[in-house]
């Protein structure tokens, strides 16, 4: 090495000998946050040395260390961010423009460590929350039920968890066929009690019973009453 570097080698070889399986006293290995806090100390002057804005890049490093916090282990952490890296940094905001108020796509896994003003959760349903590959034993439920904690951790103001109504079965153009969704075991009868739960046109849903507070649907009867219903239920 370059004499020049070796100084800067010597301080990256200590840190990852403190990063190394079985450093600790008796034999432990650091946790994976640990581990990325002590690289991320060393790593900080060098890259305050090589880049004109280096503040966005060391809260880049930052954000790393509070994802690998949460990881249990240093494998599972270098799994996940294999499988799911981030596709980007960035600077600073300056001053607003219009064009930003874009909607962000994300992964649960990618939005560890994030925090957005208002959260869509999509298709909270039994066989995705959990996920159908995960539900074979206890542990791989209890991994996918953190899973949905980071989800519905990231809002600030609002969180809004979708459930689909019925999966349809088209196998012809005008078929109308269809299963009904099961919600997701991890939103219990006690967890939609703290939720203001509504159905897709605004209406209280009544699949579990009445929402508190709402009234039950009163249908005239005769053939005008059902002709009314029929026009609400189609639209």
């Amino acid at each position: 090495m370059p004499a020049a570097a070796r100084p800067e080698l010597g301080g990256l070889r200590s840190a990852l000998a403190e990063c190394a399986d079985e450093c600790l006293p008796g034999g432990a290995t650091p946790p994976p946050g640990v581990q990325v806090e002590r690289l991320r100390q060393w790593l900080g002057p060098v890259v305050a040395r090589a880049y004109d804005h280096a503040a966005a890049r060391q809260a880049d490093l930052q954000r790393l260390e509070g994802v690998a916090a949460d990881a249990p282990s240093r494998s599972r952490f270098v799994s996940d961010l294999t499988l799911d890296p981030p596709s980007s940094t960035s600077d600073l905001a300056g001053p607003p423009l219009v064009d930003e108020d874009w909607l962000v796509l994300s992964t649960v896994h990618s939005a560890k460590g994030g925090e957005w003003e208002v959260v869509h959760v999509l298709h909270a349903s039994d066989g995705m929350f959990p996920s159908d590959m995960a539900t074979g034993d206890p542990e791989g439920i209890e991994e996918e039920r953190r899973l949905l904690y980071v989800a519905v951790t990231r809002a600030r103001s609002v969180l809004e968890i979708n459930v689909p109504l019925r999966y349809h079965h088209k196998r012809r153009p005008l078929a109308d066929s269809h299963s009904y969704a099961q919600v997701s075991r991890f939103l219990s009868p006690d967890v939609r009690a703290l939720m203001d739960e509504v159905h897709a046109e605004g209406r209280p849903r009544f699949d579990d019973g009445l929402v508190p507070g709402a009234e039950v649907p009163v249908v005239d009867g005769g053939l005008a009453g059902v002709d009314r219903m029929l026009a609400d239920l189609w639209g």
